[in-house]
């Protein structure tokens, strides 16, 4: 035994990597354990934590041995479906329903105090706005000392800044959208506020917001643009699916869904973490790409997972290295998505390194294995659109002779583990060279 320790609570591991950084050797593990709340009542009263913990090998005058070098804690409210850390132990990957965030140490707390008095008091918006279809007018509450002649509003087509005696621009920017710097005026109103309105070049389109990117102003809707809002957007919330008949088809009609295809989690979240500042650095929301299983690919990258996207399955291979491609598609499984959501016992999936097929078992005794299309040696033909087909995909059904519960599915290129509580079955599906 070259390293042992107690961490508490019981855990299981999501994921391991080894890896040698600066000649040192480590073995980063990621520990997921389900616990109960203290405080938080609400919801289900318990959460997840996902412990990071780093072991790296010290050498301390010839004695050689492994001690726990860092130790991280995620916490979120659903396990997740996916957790890898990175083959260089710089950074973590997770796909789940609910966020998942780092939990920090007192000082880091501290710090966060600190920010968020400061931001508190930078609360009140910097200016506030308005529009029309034709202009818009921005409104600045100035000190009660200043004159005409400290202000100075330069306008251009595209930009605006203001500046209040010699101090940095108080606001400064490209415009969303062109506006007639000619005609742009600004008066000082009694109430001690500057008033800037801008003649939009382009009349009737509504400018999401004022200057691109600024965060610091509110915009202000008077009660009869929020009418004629509501009643722009009415044939958005119509009961009818499809209001304008010229649109044959609609981009979804849910009397066409079936019931399997409804799936209970609205959508979840691929989150990338930084080891080091322990910040979140890609975020992408799955939308309805309903995540389905993970699988090794090469084991010197990090596992891949699969999404279903529309009535297909897709296998995703995440690219720690390559910023501009994080996330490389390697694989589809044709109509997979679609079949393996009418299972309504599923309990693993799986699918072969070399994507030669995909398979899942539901709770007891029966396996299914899709097999990738392959060419065909006969000549066949779709009777009912009159075309050749060229390659087919085949469905297998095996039916184990046990009646045990499967607790384990692990799939090879050639073979598929399937365990129960009494007997490992091997399933060979292809021939072996």
């Amino acid at each position: 035994i070259v390293f042992n320790e107690e961490l508490g609570n019981p855990f299981i591991i999501a994921h391991s990597v080894s890896f040698v950084k600066s000649d040192m050797h480590s073995v980063a593990v990621l520990l997921l354990r389900v616990e109960k709340d203290e405080l938080d009542t609400k919801g289900s009263g318990f959460h997840i934590t996902l412990e990071w913990v780093t072991i790296a090998e010290i050498s301390k005058e010839g004695d050689h041995r492994y001690e726990i070098f860092k130790r991280r804690v995620l916490q979120g409210k659903s396990v997740p479906h996916y957790a890898a850390i990175e083959p260089s132990g710089n950074g973590l990957m997770i796909v789940s329903y609910k966020p998942f965030r780092f939990m920090q140490d007192e000082d880091d707390k501290l710090e966060e105090n600190d920010d968020a008095e400061a931001t508190n008091e930078k609360k009140d918006p910097l200016y506030y706005w308005q529009q029309t279809e034709d202009d818009v007018t921005i409104t600045i509450h100035i000190p009660e000392d200043m004159t005409k002649d400290d202000i100075k509003v330069r306008f251009s087509p595209d930009n605006i800044c203001v500046t209040l005696k010699d101090q940095p621009p108080l606001m400064e920017g490209k415009l969303y959208s062109s506006v007639d710097h000619e005609s742009c005026t600004w008066i000082i109103r009694e109430n001690k506020s500057l008033e800037i309105s801008l003649i939009k070049k382009n009349e009737g389109p509504r400018w999401p917001e004022l200057i691109v990117g600024d965060t610091r102003g509110e915009f202000i809707m008077d009660s009869s643009q929020c009418s004629a809002i509501t009643e722009s957007l009415m044939h958005l919330t119509s009961e009818v699916m499809n209001p304008n008949p010229e649109k044959e088809n609609p981009p979804c009609n849910a009397q066409e869904l079936e019931e399997c295809d409804a799936f209970l989690e609205d959508s979840a979240s691929l989150c990338r973490f930084d080891g080091d500042t322990l910040k979140v650095t890609h975020v992408i929301n799955l939308g309805s790409n309903q995540y389905l299983f993970s699988v090794v690919v090469d084991p010197r990258e990090m596992p891949c997972f699969c999404l279903r996207h529309d009535v297909d399955a897709l296998l995703w291979q995440p690219h720690s290295d390559q910023p501009e491609n994080m996330w490389e598609h390697i694989a589809t499984f044709n109509a997979l998505g679609y079949v393996q959501a009418s299972k309504q016992d599923k309990k693993f999936m799986a699918c072969a390194p070399d994507y030669s097929y995909a398979a899942l078992c539901e709770c007891l005794r029966r396996v299914f294995i899709y097999r990738q299309p392959t060419p065909l040696s006969t000549v066949l033909y779709n009777r009912k659109e009159g075309r050749q087909v060229g390659q087919v995909a085949k469905q297998l059904v095996a039916t184990l002779e046990a009646n045990d519960p499967i607790l384990g599915f692990q799939a090879t290129s050639e073979r598929l583990f399937v365990l129960t509580t009494k007997t490992l079955f091997l399933i060979k599906v292809n021939s072996g060279n």
